[in-house]
C-alpha cells in the first residue's frame, strides 16, 4: 500500500536566501526586514487559529516496545527473563518476516513496555532481525491511519507493507531508517515502529494531568 513512492513529486521550496538572491537588485537587508515584519504581523493576526491549523493530527502516547535481536534467542531469554526478570507473555513466528521471537513485558498497567527478543529463522536471509542487535523502537499512536497520512504528506518514508497486524495483534507500520529523494524524512538511522494504541491506553493517557 505504501511501497509505491516513485510517482510522488515533491516541490522544492526556495530558502529565504535564495529568494533574496532572486530579488536582485533589491537590497537583501530590505528583503529581510520586510520578511521579519510580515512574520510579526502574522503572529499578531492569528495567535490561536494558526496554531490549531499547524497542530499535529495525532499524538505519541509513549513507548510501546523495544526489540532486540540475536542469533541465539535462548541467550537473550537467559538475560532478559532469567536474569533481569521480565515477564514472558507469548511467542511469534513468521517465515515471511524471517523472525522467531518471544514477547516479554516490563512494568505494569496500560503503560507497561513490550520487550521483543528475536532471532532470524534463517540468518542468511533478509530481513535480518539480528542486525542491528538493538533492532527497533515502538511508539504508541492514538490514531495510526491519520498519523501515517499526515507524515506521508510531509515526506516521511515508510517501509513496504503499509499498516498491518503486528505480532501482538495491534495495527503497526514502520518508519524507514533512511530517506530517499521522494521521501527525505526518515528514522535517521533507526527503525521506528508506530503502533495503534488500544482504547484503554488512550483513556489512561488522557486521564493523566500534566
Amino acid at each position: 500500500m505504501w511501497g509505491d513512492f516513485d510517482n510522488l513529486l515533491l516541490v522544492d521550496v526556495p530558502t529565504s536566501t535564495e529568494m533574496a538572491q532572486q530579488l536582485a537588485p533589491m537590497d537583501v537587508r530590505v528583503f529581510e526586514k520586510r520578511q521579519t515584519a510580515h512574520a510579526a504581523t502574522m503572529k499578531r493576526s492569528c495567535p490561536t487559529s494558526c496554531k490549531k491549523l499547524a497542530a499535529r493530527p495525532f499524538r505519541v502516547l509513549g513507548i510501546q516496545q523495544v526489540a532486540v535481536g540475536g542469533l541465539n534467542k535462548d541467550a537473550l531469554r537467559n538475560l532478559w527473563v532469567d536474569t533481569l526478570g521480565l515477564t514472558y507473555k507469548s511467542s511469534f513466528r513468521s517465515e515471511r518476516e524471517n523472525v522467531d521471537e518471544d514477547i516479554l513485558e516490563a512494568g505494569r498497567g496500560p503503560f507497561a513496555v513490550e520487550m521483543d527478543i528475536m532471532q532470524p529463522i534463517d540468518a542468511a536471509k533478509a530481513p535480518k532481525v539480528h542486525v542491528p542487535q538493538l533492532n527497533h523502537l515502538g511508539l504508541w499512536i492514538d490514531d495510526l491511519a491519520t498519523c501515517v497520512d499526515s507524515l506521508t504528506k510531509k515526506g516521511m518514508r515508510f517501509t513496504p507493507g503499509g499498516i498491518r497486524k503486528g505480532a501482538a495483534g495491534y495495527d503497526v507500520v514502520f518508519i524507514h531508517p533512511k530517506g530517499n529523494d521522494a521521501f527525505p524524512l526518515s528514522g535517521e538511522g533507526v527503525l521506528i515502529e508506530l503502533v495503534q494504541a488500544p482504547p484503554h491506553v488512550i483513556a489512561a493517557f488522557d486521564a493523566i494531568k500534566e
